[in-house]
């Protein structure tokens, strides 16, 4: 058996490879719509109800991501990853060009969903968790952090580009380092997969994909990622609207986002160390149950500098450790053979989720003029889906009876 170091020291390329492709593909989106955001509301006049609709578009993750998965176990990452790595960097040179119309942001973001989703977990986190066993959960947490270490450092620095330069330049300059990252994880992914792309051709979709809609687990999982992704709306595209709201400056809402990134961070490697050494129904049911209090807290009106920062970290920290969480549930609950296409349908319902929760968040908006009617019920909608979680104990227990009988 390779030694925890061992399998780092064997597996380093491949995790920089997918680290390195999941910090310049469509998970930055969450920290670029953030910094964006208030500028084009400015630039063009859109109203938040607008703009907040654009995160609605995630809903085609219900029938995408899926066949992304699929297409990743049959082929492979590297084939599968190369079309998001060519489409992203594309997209910012669109962006770019933004006139006024919408429409035309709309229509760029759905572009992206569909030709840059193979940049995501769903495709990356399979080369990992291949090669790791007995740190699994650690290597996940590093390929999952780079998106949030990016938009930790990429935040005030972007801001302060953006302002001396334009928002039209900053778009550009995404675009150059989304390509240059992209292109390091395209010549490190491995050519050739240990996986089990020949023993999924042999099964029907039909027979794996009954094993995966019949499985408690999954049932489990899938409404409790739905459940706690709702509020995702808010902080993948909101988070500077809402602090301004609360009378944070635009400099001092850069740093927000920042804390916010920092706060993912730390949740996926503190998530990651979490699920190696204990319970996973426990880290997953709290690590994904935090941005209940977050919520709550926002909902108030609240101007303290320190609340609002104790609000965002919550977010991100949840933000953070439900990534790692999916991506190690799916390894730890599932067959390998079958790994992306359970990550493409628990990803699906977090889409889902993103689209539903921007649209009643852009419904709100437009009846209320205010985040608390969202942030109230939302918080709610967490709570319970996190709670939802510690039903994985039963699933625990009858992973160890069955390791003991083994043994």
């Amino acid at each position: 058996m390779t030694s925890p170091r061992g399998e780092f020291r064997s597996a380093w390329t491949v995790l920089l490879a997918a680290t390195a492709g999941m910090s310049s593909g469509l998970a930055l989106n969450a920290y670029i719509n953030n910094i964006f955001g208030p500028y084009l509301l400015e630039a063009f006049n859109w109203s938040k109800a607008d703009f907040a609709l654009n995160g609605a578009i995630s809903i085609i993750t219900v029938l995408w991501i899926p066949f992304v998965g699929r297409m990743a176990d049959l082929f492979g990452v590297r084939k599968v990853a190369f079309f998001g790595i060519i489409a992203y960097p594309f997209s910012f040179v669109l962006l770019s060009q933004l006139t006024g119309d919408v429409r035309a942001l709309y229509a760029i973001h759905f572009m992206q969903v569909i030709l840059c989703a193979s940049t995501t977990a769903t495709v990356y986190c399979r080369v990992v968790a291949e090669r790791f066993s007995q740190n699994r959960g650690l290597a996940l947490a590093i390929c999952a952090a780079g998106p949030a270490v990016v938009g930790a450092i990429a935040s005030p620095l972007l801001t302060h580009y953006i302002d001396a330069n334009g928002w039209r330049a900053g778009f550009l300059a995404m675009a150059v380092f989304s390509a240059l990252l992209g292109v390091l994880a395209l010549v490190l992914l491995p050519k050739k997969s240990p996986g089990h792309g020949a023993e999924l051709r042999k099964n029907s979709a039909r027979k794996d994909y009954r094993a995966i809609f019949t499985s408690p687990a999954f049932r489990i999982i899938a409404v409790s990622s739905f459940l706690c992704s709702l509020t995702h709306a808010l902080a993948t595209s909101q988070l500077k609207i809402v602090l301004a709201d609360h009378g944070v400056s635009a400099i001092e809402g850069g740093y927000m986002v920042s804390v916010f990134a920092v706060g993912v961070v730390l949740g996926r490697l503190i998530g990651g160390v979490a699920l190696d050494k204990w319970p996973t129904h426990i880290i997953s049911a709290v690590g994904m149950g935090l941005p209940c209090i977050g919520s709550y807290v926002l909902a108030t009106d609240t101007t303290n500098l320190f609340m609002l920062g104790f609000a965002i970290i919550l977010l991100g920290l949840s933000f953070g450790a439900e990534a790692d969480i999916l991506a190690y549930v799916t390894a730890r609950y599932f067959p390998m053979h079958i790994y992306s296409s359970v990550m493409g349908l628990l990803t699906t319902a977090v889409g889902l989720a993103i689209g539903l929760g921007s649209g009643l968040l852009s419904f709100t908006l437009a009846k209320t003029d205010s985040f608390t009617p969202f942030l109230l019920l939302g918080g709610t909608l967490v709570l319970i889906g996190g709670v939802n979680l510690l039903r994985l104990g039963s699933i625990e227990s009858a992973i160890k009876q069955e390791a003991n009988a083994a043994s």
